[in-house]
């Protein structure tokens, strides 16, 4: 049985990184749950919202479009196109307008060729290999007797995808700065509005450095483990 699977103190440090997740989770939902309720004093639904703040910008063709679910919110570099969920294209709340306005951010950052958005994007099919054969890999060279290039290899994908998470975090919150901006600049919430949809974004942002703080844990444990070659009989 490979050593990855036994029991040890290291463990603890995959705990904390889940315990570390799930609370900025539930911290998110509480609040998007809870500005989801709150109508915006415009009326404007997000899908409005984001062609309102894209047409501004002179970015007419960036497309807006709904998903038909909840959740997945996202901007699409390669069609250029703002996808919102169904609930937040649809509904004029603090939480729909923010979200939005944070995707629009991501447009805008592609528009003027924002350098960490550039260089998360190029590095997007590595990342995707390496997520995929980090762990694969270190279990195959410990089943091979201990193979030290396989297992480093794998040590060295698996980190990847940890830089992947790094570079992701000064582009999400940048986005959020020019969401932030933007719904000042063109009125879309009143001051006690924008200030629910700060704490909006924000708890989505935390959900990233979570994210990183639970990768870079895992990543230590992996060292521990297969870093110096240590091999379990």
């Amino acid at each position: 049985m490979p050593y990855y699977y036994y029991w040890d103190p290291t463990y603890f440090l995959v705990l904390i990184g889940m315990i570390v997740c799930l609370a900025a989770s539930a911290a998110v939902n509480s609040a998007m749950k809870k500005y989801g309720k709150v109508r915006n004093s415009t009326g404007m639904t997000g899908g409005e919202a984001a062609r309102r703040i894209l047409n501004s910008e002179g970015l007419y063709d960036v497309q807006v479009e709904c998903l038909q679910q909840d959740g997945g919110d996202h901007y699409d570099p390669k069609s250029q196109t703002v996808r919102l969920s169904y609930s937040n294209y649809h509904n004029p709340s603090v939480t729909a307008v923010s979200v939005a306005a944070h995707e629009c951010g991501h447009a805008i950052q592609h528009a003027k060729g924002y350098a960490f958005l550039t260089f998360r994007t190029a590095l997007v099919p590595i990342v995707n290999i390496g997520s995929r054969l980090g762990i694969p890999l270190i279990l195959l060279g410990v089943i091979l007797s201990w193979n030290t290039v396989l297992i480093q290899i794998g040590i060295w994908a698996f980190a990847l995808s940890l830089l992947f998470q790094v570079v992701t975090l000064p582009v999400e919150f940048n986005a959020s700065s020019r969401a932030l901006e933007k719904i000042g600049q063109y009125g879309l919430l009143n001051t006690q509005e924008t200030a629910g949809g700060k704490k909006v974004l924000t708890a989505a942002a935390m959900t990233y450095v979570a994210a990183v703080a639970s990768s870079a844990l895992q990543l230590f444990r992996l060292i521990l483990l297969f870093g110096g070659n240590r091999r379990r009989d």
